[in-house]
């Protein structure tokens, strides 16, 4: 089943990414966006499953489509059950102006198997396999990065650390840059980035900072899947998502860490995603006379799986692609 799921769900992902790619550098960042979260609402319905949106758009009343709470798949009596965490665009900016590291992405699990979190921030932490367990949130950033120096047994000049460039991050900024180690800014995409931080060749070596808390349970999916760790804490930007995750049952003292297990503790997890731009992990959709090329990650946790899928989709038959290498 799972591994069934697992080549489902890039499907989804993969539409997703066709359909947002088409908006690359024409300024349409909601455009993108609603493409994407179309084809993957299409797609879903097509996968033989019971799903249940977990982590989606937004309230339903906010959003038309993929709304948390909202049923998706066929939805027979003898379909899988599962619940589905989705980020149908991230990096709808990056799209709409052209620049890298765009994926389309979800997660999925049985019931369960990922935080319902609310709709806010979280400050995470997010290491590689070799590095994790060797990290702590409530540490500062500076023993953070000369830790992850010392489980990779390299200088801290010689690590890089991916920052989102917000004002909020100025003092995070000026203390690592403090310790020696590189920094990577960049404008949108911490999901991307945190995915990175545990694949061999990316040049990332771990992710601080404050982000979106739906995109926090994504990237725990991923990372244990990788092998990787994601520590966390809410950082509530008002009273009413404070009561909204009261609510929901989630802690809210923002001391609680979060652990990787906490934020996706399911075991029949499957994680799936597509470059919409070329970034540091995937390729971008590339169009073609009668097709275009995707390139996708998917990953399986029970099965030990993780597969990079280069994938040619013709669109007429008529004109065939030049499949090379």
């Amino acid at each position: 089943m799972e591994k069934q799921l697992a080549l489902d769900m890039v499907r989804v992902t993969e539409e997703a990414a066709l359909a947002s790619a088409r908006h690359m550098g024409r300024g349409q960042r909601d455009e993108a966006d609603q493409a994407a979260t179309e084809a993957m609402r299409r797609t879903m319905d097509e996968v033989e499953m019971r799903g249940t949106i977990v982590i989606g758009e937004g309230e339903r009343d906010e959003a038309p489509m993929l709304w948390i709470g909202e049923p998706v798949g066929r939805g027979r009596p003898d379909d899988v059950v599962i619940d589905i965490a989705v980020d149908p665009l991230e990096g709808t900016n990056l799209v709409a102006h052209g620049q890298a590291n765009s994926i389309t992405v979800l997660a999925a699990s049985e019931q369960g198997g990922l935080l319902h979190a609310p709709d806010t921030y979280l400050d995470k932490l997010c290491v590689g396999p070799t590095v994790a367990g060797h990290v702590d949130i409530r540490q500062t950033p500076t023993d953070n990065v000369r830790a992850i120096a010392s489980a990779l047994r390299r200088d801290v000049r010689d690590i890089t650390i991916v920052i989102l460039e917000r004002p909020r991050h100025e003092a995070l900024i000026t203390e690592v840059r403090s310790t020696g180690a590189r920094i990577k800014l960049i404008t949108d995409g911490d999901l991307s980035a945190a995915i990175s931080c545990a694949v061999s060749g990316t040049g990332v070596h771990g992710v601080m900072g404050i982000g979106g808390a739906p995109e926090g349970v994504i990237t725990a999916a991923a990372l244990k899947c990788l092998g990787g760790e994601i520590q966390a804490r809410f950082r509530f930007r008002s009273d009413a998502e404070r009561e909204r995750a009261a609510r929901m049952g989630v802690p809210t003292d923002e001391d609680h860490v979060f652990s990787t297990e906490d934020l996706a503790p399911g075991e029949d997890l499957v994680f799936a995603a597509t470059g919409v731009t070329r970034g540091d992990l995937l390729e971008g959709v590339r169009f073609f006379g009668g097709g275009a090329r995707t390139h996708s990650l998917v990953m399986a946790y029970r099965s030990k799986e993780v597969r990079f899928l280069d994938t040619v989709h013709m669109f007429d038959r008529t004109k065939p692609p030049a499949v090379r290498l």
